[in-house]
């Protein structure tokens, strides 16, 4: 028997270490991401003891980036971006391209040359979605208002940074790399699109870089138009025969096949076919499904680039160069979050979001990986600054959770110490409150409908078609804005604001119908609710059987549980489709 098994040891030692690590990560209450780019320290040829198979681990590392790209393109809703454009778009680039010049900024006093400082500071600007996603769902703050704007600004993030891999290849000359050397080099990720670039490092600038968004745009305009229609018909046809193994080969299939393919056709990066894979399989309707029989694989790989990831970084780094290493984590958590909390705040947004979305973009992740990784293979960024940008994330990482305890107390304490921020809290929105010209019928016996969201916007052509006057109550000030352009009475802000539901006019309101699910929130707007208007009556939504019956219990209003009345309205209908049967028996 032959016992060369490389790639059974590397996935053995991989997945068992990282097991083990993100284990007692998460009993720590730091992302288990931290435990996994150990994991990869650990197996490493930086450590004594086992060293995994570099080249392995490197190509395992490309799959693992096609199925993490292709679970971003799954869950990018150009909706969700579009809701929170004015703010996410100009926020992120401007907040990107300060954190890049900082980063140029200390590489520069390093006395790295200029491209290596722009492949560094652009590692150092874009945060971890991953990251994100799993501190937003621990506090159950995902589908609020602040949440929606975090991500929207990371998705901004991921699309510049899709850009600068499809340009940073044929642009390599210009700043300084080594084409000859890039174009064999392997054992980072990235090395692929590297290798596909190097033809074109020797004509004009211009033309190449034409070429390459020619080429790119041609990829894009065959999966948006063919893409749209072959892909759904291909699941279409694969459930029909009820495989589920099919099913999942399907979707796995798609997702690197389409990667591969838009490199070897295209001379895209597998990121950006990957992505666009996924964003595709998210207009079919068997778009849920697929993201839930791929999760596990996509984790699996996920896992497995993070270790590879890990397995590059130098431990070194932290007794040799502490100070180039505090750096990089001051530039990471202080110089972006400061930034991102100007930019927010001079969009007149409130403190608590300008806060929360300054301690969402404080670390980095797997978008800063793939650059830093490109950059090695490209000969532009040296050893030395993957390993720093390596220290910065798990650092960063470890110490996001933190700052988002910090969140409340940092916000009380700043509002309670500063004149300035109490005046930018109470600055007038004209968004804020109702117009003067708003009837009187939105102002007594009217429906306060908090939130405008799936849920929200169903009870609100439900209340419109029946001539039911409401008052929306609504975080996203663009949102509002379409409302009142719509004739709809809205105001801007969070319910559980006294001053928001004070100027939905609730003391005279009949009713609050509360279309959020956050147990907290809901119980402050009702205690809110009751104290200005004793009599109202009370209708909320939640997502668990638990929040259900303690809220039922609590008595706070009548309850709707979505299950439970989905169940109850199914019933309903294949009861009143047997009623005549069972009147004639």
């Amino acid at each position: 028997m032959d016992h060369n098994i490389s790639l059974i040891t590397t996935l053995a030692a991989g997945f068992g270490i990282a097991l083990i690590l993100g284990f007692i990560a998460e009993r720590l209450k730091v992302p288990a991401l931290v435990g996994y780019l150990l994991a990869g320290i650990i197996i490493g040829p930086a450590t004594p003891g086992f060293v995994a198979d570099v080249n392995l681990a490197s190509q395992l590392s490309e799959i693992g980036v096609m199925l993490l790209m292709f679970g971003v393109g799954l869950h990018f809703s150009l909706r969700d971006l579009l809701a929170v454009k004015r703010i996410a778009v100009p926020g992120a680039v401007a907040q990107m391209a300060l954190a890049t010049v900082l980063g140029m900024g200390i590489a520069w006093w390093w006395g790295w040359d200029w491209g290596a400082g722009l492949i560094f500071g652009l590692s150092l600007s874009c945060a971890s979605t991953v990251v994100l996603l799993k501190a937003l769902e621990t506090r159950g703050v995902l589908e609020s208002m602040n949440g929606r704007i975090a991500v929207g600004w990371l998705v901004v993030e991921d699309l510049a940074t899709v850009l600068v891999l499809v340009l940073l290849p044929p642009l390599a000359g210009v700043l300084g790399g080594d084409m000859a050397g890039a174009a064999g080099a392997a054992g980072t990720p990235g090395a692929h699109t590297a290798a596909a670039a190097a033809e074109a490092s020797g004509g004009d600038l211009w033309l190449t870089i034409g070429k390459t968004l020619l080429q790119v745009a041609a990829f894009v305009a065959v999966m948006l138009v063919a893409g749209r229609r072959i892909l759904p018909w291909v699941l279409w046809q694969v459930s029909r025969t009820g495989s589920r193994e099919l099913f999942t080969l399907s979707v796995v299939a798609s997702a690197i096949g389409i990667a591969y393919g838009a490199a070897e056709l295209f001379s895209v990066s597998f990121a950006l076919g990957a992505f666009f894979s996924g964003m595709v399989m998210r207009e079919s309707e068997f778009s849920h499904r697929a993201a839930e029989e791929s999760l596990p694989l996509r984790d699996a790989f996920s896992v497995l680039f993070f270790v590879s990831v890990g397995m590059l970084f130098d431990p070194h780094i932290l007794i040799e160069e502490p100070i180039h290493v505090l750096g990089v984590v001051l530039i990471i958590m202080f110089g972006k979050s400061i930034a991102a909390l100007a930019l927010v705040l001079a969009f007149r947004y409130p403190l608590n979001t300008a806060l929360t979305v300054s301690a969402s973009l404080a670390q980095i992740g797997e978008f800063s990986f793939i650059l830093a990784g490109l950059g090695l293979s490209l000969k532009l960024l040296p050893q030395e600054g993957m390993s720093l940008v390596l220290a910065g994330a798990l650092i960063s990482i470890a110490l996001n959770p933190v700052l988002f305890a910090f969140i409340e107390p940092l916000r009380k304490w700043i509002l309670e110490k500063s004149e300035f921020a109490r005046r930018l809290e109470q600055r007038e929105d004209p968004y804020a409150e109702l117009p003067m010209t708003t009837e009187r019928k939105y102002l007594e016996g009217q429906v306060v409908l908090v939130g405008y969201g799936r849920v929200g916007r169903r009870i609100a052509a439900a209340l419109e078609s029946n001539g039911v006057p409401y008052v929306v109550a609504e975080q996203n000030r663009e949102l509002v804005e379409s409302l009142r352009k719509r004739g709809i009475a809205a105001v801007s802000g969070d319910a559980v604001d006294p001053a928001v539901l004070i100027q939905a006019h609730i003391a005279n309101a009949a009713l609050l119908v509360v279309a959020t699910a956050n147990p907290l929130d809901v119980r402050q707007m009702a205690n809110i609710a009751r104290a200005l208007n004793p009599t109202i009556e009370i209708v909320l939504r939640t997502h668990s059987e638990e929040e259900s019956a303690l809220l039922n219990k609590e008595g706070i209003g009548k309850v709707f549980f979505g299950e439970e009345e989905l169940a109850k309205g199914m019933s309903g209908h294949v009861l009143a489709r047997f009623a005549p049967r069972t009147q004639a028996a």
